[in-house]
């Protein structure tokens, strides 16, 4: 299936591995230019030269690459200084750390919601308009299958990213959606990703199981029987930013295996 975005320029944010990464690599697939952002410089011009290589070496697609805190002004700034035309916007921010929400004081909750909530709305608010006025846009913000389904020790994601899906869920809906606009959230559940495999050890020494004892009991726990991997994921996102969704605003699209129990 042709996607009809060759040519569009996208925004992919904590795009150095994981998540990020698999959606600008699906994006440059599909013939998209990509300005990537993370906060690690050597890491992020690693994953820029390897998409420039899936991209032909050509520079078209052009893959461009900012090293910077997309979560703060000075961040943002720096990647706005390339211009504001994005057609696509891919928000994304690694999550706040587990823990019991008795030991989370103001600074930690203040923390969680600039990163998952505040810094995605920033980004909205400083594309959509343009993206009317032209006639076509596609916001996905990378969120959590915790916004489905809570996950207890995850309370600071389960907060702030719940704050974030309640904010798209009314301004996807304005005016925007008749111009051409979709906003939506793509949730993931157990991918294959750093992320994850911190979560595994640090479940691991705290159960006094050794790792893959408790890798392959968490993959037995999916439908699929399997963790999620980031090309997959980055196919969804593509899907999501193509022409042909321009009938879905204001969606959460759960990729998690079949994990979440519920019906609706």
């Amino acid at each position: 299936m042709d996607l009809g975005i060759a040519g569009k320029t996208a925004l992919v944010c904590g795009a150095s591995k994981g998540l990020g990464y698999g959606c600008a690599e699906a994006l440059v697939r599909e013939g998209v230019n990509v300005v990537i952002v993370a906060r690690g410089a050597e890491v992020l011009e690693a994953a820029a030269k390897k998409l420039a290589e899936v991209a032909g070496g050509s520079g078209n697609p052009f893959v461009k690459h900012v090293a910077a805190d997309i979560t703060t002004e000075a961040g943002r700034a720096a990647v706005f200084a390339l211009g504001h035309d994005f057609d696509i916007v891919v928000t994304n921010a690694g999550g706040p750390p587990p823990g019991d929400f008795r030991n989370w004081d103001r600074e930690a909750w203040i923390k969680a919601v600039d990163a998952n909530m505040l810094t995605p709305i920033e980004l909205i608010k400083a594309t959509v308009d343009g993206m009317a006025k032209r006639g076509y846009g596609r916001i996905v913000n990378i969120t959590s299958s915790s916004v489905k389904s809570p996950i207890d020790i995850l309370g600071l994601s389960n907060g702030a990213r719940s704050g974030l899906t309640g904010f798209v869920a009314g301004v996807a809906r304005t005016s925007v959606a008749a111009q051409g606009v979709t906003i939506n959230n793509l949730l993931p559940g157990a991918f294959d990703t750093d992320r994850l495999k911190g979560t595994m050890a640090g479940s691991a020494q705290k159960s006094g199981q050794d790792f893959d004892t408790v890798w392959e009991a968490r993959k037995k726990t999916i439908p699929a029987k399997r963790f999620g991997t980031p090309a997959e994921f980055g196919a969804i996102c593509a899907f999501l930013c193509s022409m042909q969704a321009g009938y879905m605003t204001g969606q959460n699209i759960l990729a998690d295996g079949g994990a979440y129990p519920g019906t609706y």
